[in-house]
């Protein structure tokens, strides 16, 4: 039952990464909308996941916070060191190094892998487990194609790569739900990596993605996409709960 729902969540993924191509000239929304799924997965899904499996402290901190500042901190170190590797070589693409996006992207396609994990493991701890999470594995794999696309495109690579990797994402939770036909997956790992995960994204979405939607276009609309994504996880988040 895992992998059957594993790939519906293959085909949301390529709808999604559909959807992000296809409204090219409405490319300030299309960012406004990505900005507001990567904020919303992260605080609404994503944080609090981590912290129930993964909640343990360490020096007084929980363990899935130190981890996502771990990945905040990371992301912006990693996007600065390029940066500068790209400006000592005299390349300009408005200060966008396409290695990011698709280390991005690749972050992406992990997670989708660990979505397919907890599919899998979700429906070896009961029916209605297994229900709640497909509602959210599902819906979320929507957002996770728009935003692969998306992310692989604003750092300057060419259409082909955003298409290899948006396939790699829908191809992903399938081979994570497979996965778990063979071992189980302790909760604690599971919970860390979703933490580091979230803090990078975190940083994707407020230091890159929300500034260049309203950097050309600053509109209400633009905002509006942003809130409306934030409240679309929020009523997934919900809806599976």
């Amino acid at each position: 039952m895992a992998v059957i729902v594993a790939l519906g969540a293959f085909l949301m993924t390529l709808a999604g990464g559909w959807t992000a191509q296809r409204v090219t000239d409405r490319r300030h929304l299309v960012l406004g909308l990505a900005g507001g799924l990567m904020l919303g997965v992260v605080g609404l899904d994503l944080l609090p996941e981590s912290l129930h499996a993964a909640g343990h402290k360490v020096f007084g901190v929980p363990l899935a916070l130190l981890l996502f500042v771990a990945g905040f901190l990371i992301a912006h170190v990693v996007e600065r060191l390029l940066a500068v590797r790209q400006a000592a070589h005299g390349a300009e693409n408005g200060g966008r190094v396409p290695e990011v996006g698709l280390t991005a992207a690749s972050a992406m396609v992990g997670h989708s892998f660990a979505d397919g994990v907890a599919l899998g493991a979700a429906f070896q701890v009961g029916g209605g487990m297994g229900v709640a999470v497909s509602l959210a594995v599902i819906t979320h794999d929507f957002a996770d194609g728009f935003n692969t696309y998306t992310l692989t495109r604003l750092y300057g690579n060419a259409r082909r790569k955003a298409l290899m990797m948006l396939f790699a994402d829908a191809v992903a939770p399938v081979l994570g739900a497979l996965s778990t036909l063979l071992f189980t997956l302790p909760e604690e790992p599971l919970g860390a990596y979703l933490g580091f995960f979230g803090g990078a994204l975190l940083y994707l979405a407020a230091a890159e993605i929300l500034p260049e939607a309203h950097h050309k276009h600053p509109a209400l609309s633009t905002l509006m996409c942003t809130v409306g994504g934030v409240a679309g996880i929020w009523l997934v988040v919900g809806l599976a709960d």
